[in-house]
């Protein structure tokens, strides 16, 4: 059993607050974080400051229960054990490597709970494992460090790449740099050695580079990529037309490429839409390369693929809406960049709870947001922490993956769904056009309603 009866009250009136807990609880076991940081750390100690401990404060600013480090460590200055400064310089030096090992092991351990639940979404690909890939800069932060008070541009704390598995819905790694100006390219070599055998890579044009796809290839996978135009290959053939999908025509023809580092050439295919309409960038065409076999992915099912990469857009706007990925007072780009993996942790969290809500309540749970449960576990979460001992968490911690994933099953079959609906809004409709605009003009909000009402 993983609570006493100190929960109850909470579990009939917050249980998705309990439940979030309880997955950030076994996430962030102190003893396993820290088994983490020493396996990851290169120069990186916690003689007098556990990382366990900074990441446990951290996690509250992360979730917006606290609004900055400063507050979080004002409830906590006996627990921690140190000055405040000592707590801003182990933050400014977390090595990106650690913030990468906490993400990709959050990952692993939320996978096998997800695995217990039997709560997977269904394959993109079957019998292939698909990794959506995209990148982000961390945006612009307060000019608080001394070198940035003499300059009104705006300081950018770094740079990643997140890999998302759709089916669990997890980001199971990340590719940090420090530079804010570095190109994402710069982070794809990392990126080719976590590529498994029968891993689809799914990305935009800013990933096709010979080098990345040739690596990709190299170790047994295999991608859908769209063509960059500095990308050129010896088209073969002619193009054949495949059938029509809702964005315009498909069709594909053969392309051989050659890799810069050895020479040879591979033949793979290029899948081509002809567009109803032109993209924002003025293209009427699209071109997708894949090492996909046509017996695996039809040109149609390759244009699929492509389409629904932008579920790792969502993730992002889900971790900036709903959790502080980005904390403006955080200047230096190192602890930047730990405030954003664990917004990933947090967000793989999430993906848990709404894997238990699949378990408990079958296809309904597909309109859950993310947005309510966060709003629920802020609300919540002090006075939980006020009622319940930090000791009666101590199970979870420690629990396994089969005994958490059956846990939150009783749990979430209780659970009223409607209390977390998403409300997805209609289409978006053309803005009339606006006057001429004087600046410093303003116009009065009631007089405007008083013609409206005003008959005609």
């Amino acid at each position: 059993m993983l609570l006493s009866n100190a929960f109850d009250r909470f579990l009939a009136q917050r249980p998705m607050c309990v439940m979030a807990r309880g997955v950030l609880e076994h996430l962030l076991d102190p003893a396993h974080v820290d088994r983490v940081f020493e396996a990851a750390a290169e120069r990186g100690y916690h003689k007098e400051l556990l990382f366990s401990a900074l990441v446990d404060l951290f996690a509250d600013v992360v979730l917006r229960v606290e609004p900055s480090v400063h507050a979080a460590y004002q409830k906590r200055p006996d627990d921690l054990g140190v000055s405040l400064a000592a707590v801003y310089k182990k933050l400014n030096g977390v090595e990106p490597a650690v913030s990468a090992a906490v993400v990709a092991d959050s990952a692993r351990r939320a996978r096998a709970v997800i695995g217990e639940l039997q709560a997977a979404h269904e394959p993109w690909l079957p019998g292939y494992r698909c990794r959506i890939l995209d990148g982000n800069h961390l945006g612009a932060t307060e000019h608080r460090i001394e070198e940035l008070r003499t300059t009104w541009a705006a300081p950018l704390p770094g740079r990643v790449l997140v890999v998302l598995d759709p089916e669990r819905m997890l980001a199971t790694d990340v590719f940090l740099t420090p530079d804010g100006h570095a190109s994402e390219r710069s982070l794809l070599g990392d990126v080719v050695r976590v590529v498994e055998p029968r891993d689809v890579w799914v990305g935009d044009r800013n990933f096709c580079t010979l080098g990345f796809l040739f690596g990709i290839a190299g170790r047994l996978g295999f991608f859908v990529v769209r063509q960059h135009g500095s990308l050129e290959g010896e088209l073969i053939g002619t193009r054949k037309r495949r059938g029509r999908i809702h964005t315009g025509v498909v069709s594909e023809q053969k392309v051989r490429l050659t890799d810069p580092a050895t020479g040879r050439s591979r033949v793979w295919r290029r899948v081509t839409v002809e567009l109803k309409a032109p993209t924002r960038d003025g293209d009427r065409e699209l071109h997708l390369l894949t090492s996909l076999p046509a017996a695996v992915a039809s040109a149609r099912a390759v244009c699929e693929l492509y389409r629904r990469r932008w579920t790792l857009e969502t993730v992002f706007q889900e971790i900036t809406t709903t959790l502080a990925c980005e904390v403006p007072s955080l200047g230096y780009p190192r602890a930047a960049l730990l405030a954003f993996c664990l917004a990933l942790l947090t967000y793989n969290a999430v993906s848990v709870l709404k894997a238990a809500l699949r378990a408990a309540h079958g296809p309904a749970a597909a309109g859950v947001s993310g947005y309510y449960i966060a709003l629920e576990v802020r609300q919540a979460a002090d006075g939980l922490s006020v009622a319940v001992p930090a000791a009666e968490w101590a199970g979870f911690a420690t629990a396994t993956a089969a005994a958490l994933a059956a846990w939150l099953r009783t749990t979430a079959t209780g659970i009223d769904l409607r209390r977390y609906r998403k409300h997805p809004r209609g289409p978006k409709k053309p803005p009339p056009p606006k006057a001429a605009y004087q600046n410093g003009g303003h116009v009065s909000t009631e007089r405007l309603l008083r013609a409206r009402r005003q008959p005609r």
